[in-house]
C-alpha cells in the first residue's frame, strides 16, 4: 500500500492520463477485441433501419465500442445486443474492445481508435475540457454505484466518520466522490484523513490495512461477501459491514455513459444515424438484461470473464438497479443530475486545492437528441424503455464468486 502524496498528479491531468474506471478485479493483462457481431436471423426490419423487409442488410456499418474495463456484467447490455441480434437488426457490425488499467476510453474515442466509448461523466468532461471533442449521447447508468465499505467495529457510518481514518481509494479519477464527501463533511483531505491507494479489490480491507475501502455496489462489495470470515468459517454477510453510499450522501456523480465524437456528429455523413441505431440497440440489450439477468450473466461468462458465475449474476442484478427504473427512458440525460455532477466537479478540491473541472462544461457536452430518436425507434418495436415494473432478483453468492 502507498499513501497518496500528490492527488493533483492523478486528477489534475485526468483529461489525458486517467486510466479506465475502477470497476473490479483485474481480469486480464491487456485489452482485446471481441469478434465482430454476426447478423441475426431474418426478421422484420425495425423502423429506421437500412434493412429491407426480408431482414437482410444491403450493407452493414462496422462499429467499435471501447469498454472502460475488462469483460464483466457491467457491460452485459452491449454483449447481449450482439448475442440477441439487436445490432445486426440495425445493420451494425459491432465489435467490443476491452478496457484495462492503462486505457482511457474517452481518449481512444477522441483519437479515432473507436467509434463510441463508455466513460464516467466527470472523467470524460475533464478530457473534454482539455480538448477532446466528445459528447455524451446516452446516460446508461442513472445513479452512482460507488460505496465506502468498512467493518462494523470501525464505526464508520457517514463521511464525517472518515476523519482520522485510513480511507482507501483507487485513484485514476475514481476518487472524485470521496473528495466531494470529505468537502461536504468539512474534512480537510490534506490533514483530516489518511488517503491510501488501494488495489482494484478488497484485499487491503480484509487484511486490516485500511479502515474503509472504495467499492462498487456491483463488484467489490460482492468480493467481501464472497470471502470467508476466519472467525466463523462461513462467508461474511452484510451485517459484518457498514456501507456509505455516495449517491445517498448527495455527492454521487453520473457514471457509465455512451460517448460519441463531436466532430463526426457534426461533419461525417451517416455517423449520427449510426449513433441513433447504436444507442437504440444498446438500450434494447439492457432491456433484455433487465428481464433476463441470468441469461446475461451467462453471456458475460461465456465471453471469458474471469469473475465467477455467481459474482456475475450479482453484478448483473446490481447494475440493473443503476439503470432501472428510468422514468424518462433509459439513456436520457437528466439535467439535474448532470448539473450536480458538473457542480461537484468544479467545487470539490483535492489535496492541493485543484478541482476536476475549472469551468462549467459547455452546452454541447451532452445531447438528448440522439437518445430521444433511439427511444422512439424502440417504442415502435414495442420495447419497454422505462422499466417501471422492474424488481431486482435475489442472488446467492458463492465463495470466491464461483
Amino acid at each position: 500500500m502507498r499513501r497518496i502524496k500528490g492527488w493533483k498528479a492523478v486528477a489534475g491531468v485526468v483529461a489525458l492520463s486517467l486510466a479506465a474506471v475502477a470497476c473490479g478485479g483485474d481480469d486480464g493483462d491487456s485489452a482485446s477485441e471481441e469478434p465482430a457481431a454476426t447478423e441475426a436471423p431474418a426478421t422484420e426490419a425495425p423502423a429506421g433501419s437500412e434493412a429491407p423487409a426480408d431482414g437482410t442488410c444491403e450493407s452493414t456499418t462496422p462499429v467499435k465500442l471501447q469498454l472502460q474495463w475488462f469483460t464483466q456484467a457491467q457491460f452485459a447490455g452491449y454483449f447481449a445486443a450482439i448475442e440477441e441480434g439487436y445490432y445486426a437488426a440495425q445493420c451494425l457490425d459491432v465489435s467490443i474492445v476491452e478496457g484495462g488499467v492503462d486505457i482511457v476510453p474517452q481518449q481512444q474515442l477522441a483519437d479515432g481508435a473507436v467509434d463510441f466509448a463508455l466513460s464516467w461523466v466527470p472523467k470524460a468532461l475533464a478530457s473534454r475540457e482539455a480538448g477532446a471533442d466528445i459528447v455524451n449521447i446516452a446516460q446508461i447508468f442513472q445513479r452512482s454505484g460507488t460505496l465506502q465499505v468498512s467493518f462494523k467495529d470501525k464505526n464508520i457510518t457517514s463521511p464525517a466518520d472518515f476523519a482520522g481514518k485510513k480511507i482507501g481509494n483507487w485513484g485514476y479519477g475514481n476518487e472524485f466522490e470521496i473528495f466531494a464527501a470529505l468537502t461536504q463533511a468539512g474534512i480537510d483531505p490534506a490533514t483530516g484523513v489518511e488517503l491510501v491507494q488501494q488495489q482494484f479489490d478488497m484485499a487491503a480491507l480484509l487484511a486490516g490495512d485500511i479502515d474503509a475501502a472504495e467499492a462498487m455496489t456491483y463488484n467489490e462489495y460482492a468480493q467481501v461477501l464472497e470471502a470467508v470470515n476466519p472467525e466463523t468459517g462461513a462467508l461474511y454477510t452484510a451485517d459484518d459491514f457498514n456501507v456509505v453510499s455516495y449517491e445517498d450522501e448527495g455527492v454521487g456523480m453520473l457514471q457509465d455513459a455512451i460517448w460519441a465524437s463531436g466532430d463526426r456528429l457534426a461533419n461525417e455523413e451517416g455517423y449520427r444515424d449510426t449513433a441513433v441505431k447504436f444507442v437504440a440497440a444498446s438500450i434494447q440489450g439492457w432491456a433484455f438484461c433487465r428481464d433476463n439477468a441470468q441469461a446475461c450473466a451467462d453471456i458475460v461468462v461465456s465471453k471469458g470473464s474471469k469473475l465467477g458465475a455467481s459474482h456475475q449474476l450479482w453484478q448483473m442484478n446490481e447494475v440493473n438497479k443503476l439503470i432501472w427504473p428510468a422514468a424518462g427512458g433509459a439513456g436520457m440525460i437528466d439535467s439535474a443530475a448532470w448539473d450536480r455532477t458538473a457542480k461537484l466537479a468544479q467545487e470539490t478540491v483535492n489535496l492541493e486545492g485543484s478541482t476536476v473541472l475549472t469551468a462549467a462544461p459547455d452546452a454541447e457536452a451532452y445531447t438528448n437528441d440522439i437518445v430521444t430518436e433511439a427511444l422512439a425507434l424502440l417504442e415502435g418495436l414495442g420495447v419497454d424503455t422505462t422499466g417501471e415494473g422492474f424488481a431486482p432478483i435475489e442472488v446467492t453468492l458463492n465463495e470466491g464468486g464461483a
